[in-house]
């Protein structure tokens, strides 16, 4: 079942994304973070226990990014990733944004839901926003994809 999360998700979610994030797949997120964008967040949930994590956050009028992607290790290849961004699609459909991307290390997964790749250069509001308080910035590894809605 995927639902939005709700404040009690908050630690899980942080653990969730540590976990990535020491295999240096992913960005860290803090706990107060996550507090702050908890309504941002979509959950996997099965059998009462959080399986993945999904975060849609809105950067401009007709942009929005999929990030926090996690899936809880020994439950990959399940398509849990799968329903969980496109969970996120949905809801940038509905709240009438044109195009939704995200910045990963795994291209071919999203390439496999219709994104397409970019070049960052593409993504001003993010450049300016978050990637510039990265430590990677500007030698970032990852691959920038969209999808148009």
């Amino acid at each position: 079942m995927i639902r939005k999360a709700r404040i009690a998700d908050a630690k899980i979610i942080h653990r969730l994304l540590i976990g990535y994030a020491r295999e240096g797949l992913m960005l860290s997120r803090s706990l107060p973070e996550i507090y702050e964008t908890i309504r941002d967040f979509y959950i996997f949930e099965e059998n009462e226990e959080v399986l993945g994590t999904v975060c849609l956050h809105i950067c401009w009028d007709n942009l929005a990014e999929v990030r926090s992607l996690a899936v809880e290790k020994g439950h990959e290849g399940r398509g849990i990733g799968r329903s969980l961004v496109k969970s996120c699609l949905e809801e940038a459909r509905q709240l009438g944004l044109t195009r939704v991307f995200a910045l990963t290390y795994r291209a071919d997964f999203f390439f496999r839901l219709g994104f397409r790749m970019i070049e960052k250069s593409e993504l001003p509001q993010k450049i300016w926003g978050d990637c510039m308080k990265c430590a990677k910035f500007p030698e970032c590894d990852e691959t920038a994809v969209s999808i148009d809605l």
